[in-house]
């Protein structure tokens, strides 16, 4: 039996007993860091071997757990906190087991993304989770704008020395919008912080944050959907000076006219 099952985010006890079952019946558990889930398994005096699965050898760990499957062993697999494949090692694993046609269940549990979108206190009917941004600006700014439209809430994971960077790269697409940074969930500095993208967060940055951001409204400028460059030629084939263009355009996305004037360099 595999079972992908998932842990605490924050607060040991955040824990169920169906995936304490679990783990104490395991024959192995596969987990992303052995010296991260040692320390849970320790707290709940459970011992198991532990292997690694993580992004640099999943599909390794893949073929290794449905081996172990097959010999009629309880496997486990874990991610550091929360649930397993959601923005963590794990996908390759179950594509894998797919393919191979062996069945895998999920014991639920604790997820950051939900538990801040209750604590930012934004509208919750529609919600999309985009996890973490890529790290090269041309491809997150191409996921932005796929999503600089939609009306659902929007869901961002983001480390503590990019949260500044993924704001403000967020409101050169988006414009101004209510947001909410939620950090330390379960944990004893829990905090949920409102703020708008325009202003960003203030303060020193540190842990593991969920940004949450409010989606488009209702009406939005059909300019502000076109690129920033596609933008500014748009005022300037009006006839337009580059500089008022860059300003008018500016003032449609809610955003500095500095900030767009990186990419109008060959205008």
């Amino acid at each position: 039996m595999i079972q992908f099952v998932a842990t605490p985010i924050g607060n040991l006890k955040d824990i169920t007993l169906r995936a304490l079952e679990a783990l104490k019946e395991a024959d192995v558990i596969f987990c992303e860091d052995t010296r991260h889930t040692l320390k849970l398994l320790s707290a709940y005096d459970i011992k198991k071997p532990l292997f690694s699965c993580h992004k640099f050898n999943e599909r390794e760990a893949a073929e290794k757990i449905l081996s172990l499957s097959r010999e009629g062993k309880n496997v486990c697999v874990v991610s550091d906190a929360g649930m397993p494949v959601i923005s963590d090692p794990g996908w390759e694993v179950c594509k894998f087991l797919r393919e191979a046609g062996e069945n895998f269940t999920v014991l639920p549990g604790a997820n950051a993304a939900l538990c801040a979108l209750v604590l930012s206190a934004l509208p919750s009917d529609k919600f999309t989770f985009l996890g973490f941004l890529p790290e090269k600006k041309r491809e997150r700014e191409t996921l932005l704008k796929a999503y600089q439209t939609s009306r659902a809430t929007l869901l961002f994971h983001s480390a503590p020395q990019d949260v500044d960077r993924d704001i403000r790269d967020i409101c050169a697409i988006f414009g101004d919008r209510r947001a909410c940074a939620v950090r330390e969930i379960t944990k004893i500095h829990e905090s949920a912080e409102p703020f708008t993208l325009k202003e960003g967060l203030a303060g020193e940055k540190r842990g593991e944050y969920v940004l949450v951001v409010e989606g488009a409204a209702e009406y939005e400028d059909p300019l502000c959907s076109l690129s920033v460059r596609e933008h500014v030629l748009h005022y300037m084939n009006e006839g337009y000076e580059k500089k008022e263009a860059l300003k008018l355009a500016a003032r449609d996305r809610g955003v500095s006219k500095s900030s767009l004037y990186a990419e109008t360099l060959d205008l």
